[in-house]
Formats: structure tokens, C-alpha cells, sequence
């Protein structure tokens, strides 16, 4: 059976037994929809329920990911209907850009996140208004407000949106999810998630954020390292200017890629930029319901108890 065929034989069979699933459209037009187990620089491992597939890289047209059931596949292997995914991947080896088209392209994307504490920034990861930024920039706040900045006729137009919920949180990894609810809102423009296990080391990349409040602000360097060990978690070191109100913005390669999400820097020192891995970044996403928050709750609706100790402490005997 030609590998076109195998794909397309595979896809109808499996769309229908998914309840969430990840689509690898191909570059015939064909899909396949299952698991994605793992990405590797030629290929990516897809579990489609009776069989796993090893699909070539080559192959790949792009990756979406999606929490929703699939539609029916056409007999000919392309996707009839298929409901929106969460956030969107990139696939690897996409083609570099100017670095000022990109900003163009991207900037819409970037927001600035105010509470009263402060501010950080913020990217939009789908059109619905869901986006991700540092947690440490909303820790222990009640009041946030995402401020989205749009080209109109040339000028750039700043709308404030103040109907902002947390929907997820990870302490630990410095990231936040949230999503405006404000009426009438807008499709919103959104970044694509590239991946920083596929950066190299001299790799050039760039960043858009707020640094002391300043919007829309780029700043571009080189990936001087990929794993910085701060505090027993590994980081993307840059030398791509990071400021305070940087926090929460995209670290972007030339593709237009987000790759990292910026969080913090040396203050003493020049160049010495961090960003979280863009892989941990997915991770989030992907299992959000995990990591979900509830004002109403304040132990949350999912949290983790400790684990049971190897001995317990025995009672004096009298």
C-alpha cells in the first residue's frame, strides 16, 4: 500500500475513536489524527489507536493540536470539518523571515498585562482570546487587565480589556493562563509555537514585551545558551535585552516562532536574558485541566496531596 493510501486508510479509521486528539496535516492534503507520542528532527511518532506511525518530517505540511473530537475524514484522507485547535505548532525547519516583517506580522499578537501591582506582558496563543504570560505577574492579584494594541489605517490603535480570568496557573515553571471575557470582543491575532529543542546555540532570536511599560518594544539578540541550570529548572539564556515588564512576553526565532517566554534577567550584569522553553509552554497548555484555577476555591479545583511517607512516626507506648 503507497504511503499516501496507508495515511488516508489510517485516518478514517481513527477519527472517529478520538476524543482528543492532534492532527499532522500532510502535504497531499491528507491528515492524520492520533497522539503525538514524540517530535524528532526527521519525524514525528504518531499513536493512532492500533498501530503507531512514523511519519517523515519531509511529509508534514504542519502540526495543530486540539481537546475536541474530530470530524469525519473524506474518503479521499482530507479533513471535512474540524473544530479549532487550542493553540497552533509550527513545524520545524520553517523558513527564516526579515526580522522587521516579522515584528509587523507579530506585534499585534504581544499585550501588555497591568494589575495593581504592576505590569508584565502577555501573547495570544489562539483568536479566542486565551494568553499566556509569567505568574509571577499576577501572584496574588484580583484585578488584571490586558491592554491589545492594533494597526488601524496606519495608526496604532490601544484597546483595554478588563474582564480577564485566570484559567490556569503552574507556580512552579512561572507560567499563567489567561482568557478576556470582556463583551464583543474580537478575534484576536496569535502566535505560533515553534520549538526551542531545535535551537542551536548562536541562533538568532528577538523579543516583544513592555519593558518598564514601554509597549510594543523589540529587542534582538542570540540564544547564548539553552540550558541554564537557575534553581534546579533549565532556562534559554539570551542576550536579547530583558527588562522588568519583559515578564510574560515571547521570545521568537527567525521563522516567527515563539521559542521561550520571557521571565527574567541578571540585574548586574548586560545581555544575560532568560526565557522558559517553549516545550514547557506546551506542556502547560496541553494539560491545563491540570493546573486549572478557581477563585471560588481556594484550595483549586485539582491539586496534588503529598505523598504518603515509607514510616510513620510511632506513639510512645504507656
Amino acid at each position: 500500500m503507497s504511503f499516501k493510501k496507508y495515511f488516508a486508510w489510517a485516518l478514517i479509521v481513527c477519527a472517529a475513536h478520538f476524543a482528543s486528539a492532534d492532527t499532522v496535516q500532510l502535504k497531499d492534503l491528507s491528515a492524520v489524527t492520533g497522539k503525538i507520542l514524540t517530535e524528532k528532527p526527521d519525524s514525528v511518532v504518531v499513536d493512532v489507536g492500533y498501530t503507531v506511525l512514523v511519519i517523515p518530517r519531509t511529509a508534514i505540511a504542519g502540526i495543530t493540536k486540539t481537546g475536541s473530537v474530530l470530524s469525519v475524514a473524506s474518503p479521499g484522507g482530507s479533513l471535512l470539518d474540524v473544530t479549532p485547535q487550542f493553540y497552533t505548532a509550527g513545524v520545524q525547519n520553517a523558513p527564516a523571515h526579515n526580522v522587521q516583517d516579522l515584528v509587523k506580522q507579530l506585534g499585534q499578537a504581544v499585550v501588555q498585562v497591568r494589575t495593581p501591582g504592576g505590569l508584565g506582558s502577555g501573547f495570544f496563543v489562539n483568536a479566542d482570546g486565551y494568553l499566556i504570560t509569567n505568574f509571577h505577574v499576577i501572584e496574588g492579584e484580583t484585578e488584571i487587565s490586558v491592554e491589545v494594541y492594533s494597526q488601524v489605517n496606519g495608526q496604532l490603535d490601544r484597546e483595554t480589556y478588563k474582564q480577564v480570568r485566570i484559567i490556569a496557573i503552574n507556580k512552579f515553571h512561572d507560567l499563567a493562563l489567561l482568557h478576556i471575557e470582556d463583551k464583543n470582543t474580537p478575534k484576536f491575532k496569535y502566535v505560533t509555537l515553534g520549538s526551542s529543542d531545535a535551537l542551536n546555540v548562536g541562533d538568532s532570536v528577538f523579543a516583544i514585551g513592555s519593558p518598564l511599560g514601554l509597549e510594543r518594544t523589540m529587542t534582538e539578540g542570540i540564544l547564548s545558551t539553552k540550558t541554564r541550570e537557575l534553581e534546579g529548572e533549565l532556562y534559554l539564556q539570551t542576550t536579547a535585552q530583558i527588562n522588568p515588564g519583559n515578564s510574560g512576553g515571547p521570545l521568537f526565532n527567525l521563522s516567527g516562532e515563539v521559542v521561550g517566554v520571557t521571565n527574567m534577567k541578571i540585574l548586574f550584569g548586560e545581555g544575560l536574558g532568560f526565557a522558559i522553553p517553549v516545550e514547557l509552554v506546551k506542556n502547560f497548555l496541553d494539560h491545563r485541566d491540570a493546573f486549572a484555577y478557581s477563585a471560588d476555591n481556594p484550595n483549586n479545583p485539582y491539586r496534588y496531596l503529598a505523598p504518603p511517607g515509607l514510616t510513620k512516626e510511632k506513639t510512645p507506648a504507656k
